[in-house]
Parts: structure tokens; C-alpha cells; sequence
């Protein structure tokens, strides 16, 4: 048996909530499996992200400043 946990999330949108039950009832399952999923795929891009950043920091020759990395994520957002 695998470990699982309960997880309450409240005060939801009812907006995302609908568009959640349509999403489970395209796929034919429940809006709980629609999240696990949703959650599982989310979490299994952002550990893919996670080990290529990783790597790539392996072939430099220095790991950039938090500052760089701040300087960096504020391109195009300002």
C-alpha cells in the first residue's frame, strides 16, 4: 500500500472548481482524481526543472549570486 495523506484546500473559487469538475468529467473520473493528478504532473515538471537547473550548474564554473538569480527572474516582468 503506498503512503498517502489527506489534503484540505479551502476556500477554493468557484470558477476553478467548475472548470476542475468539467476537466474530471471530460477524462471520466472524479474531480479529487483530476487534482491528485494535476498535482502529481505539477510536481513531476517543477523536480524535472529542478534536476536539469542542477546540472547545468555542474558545467559552470561558478553558481550565480541570489542576486543574479532575482536580477534574472525579474526580466520581462517589470
Amino acid at each position: 500500500m503506498k503512503d498517502t495523506a489527506t489534503l484540505t484546500i479551502r476556500n477554493v473559487p468557484l470558477r476553478i472548481v467548475r472548470g476542475l469538475k468539467s476537466l474530471a468529467k471530460r477524462r471520466g473520473q472524479s474531480m479529487e482524481q483530476e487534482v491528485r493528478d494535476l498535482l502529481e504532473q505539477h510536481v513531476a515538471e517543477r523536480s524535472s526543472v529542478l534536476r536539469q537547473i542542477e546540472a547545468s550548474w555542474d558545467r559552470q564554473s561558478r553558481r550565480p549570486s541570489a542576486a543574479e538569480i532575482d536580477s534574472w527572474m525579474l526580466v520581462g516582468r517589470e
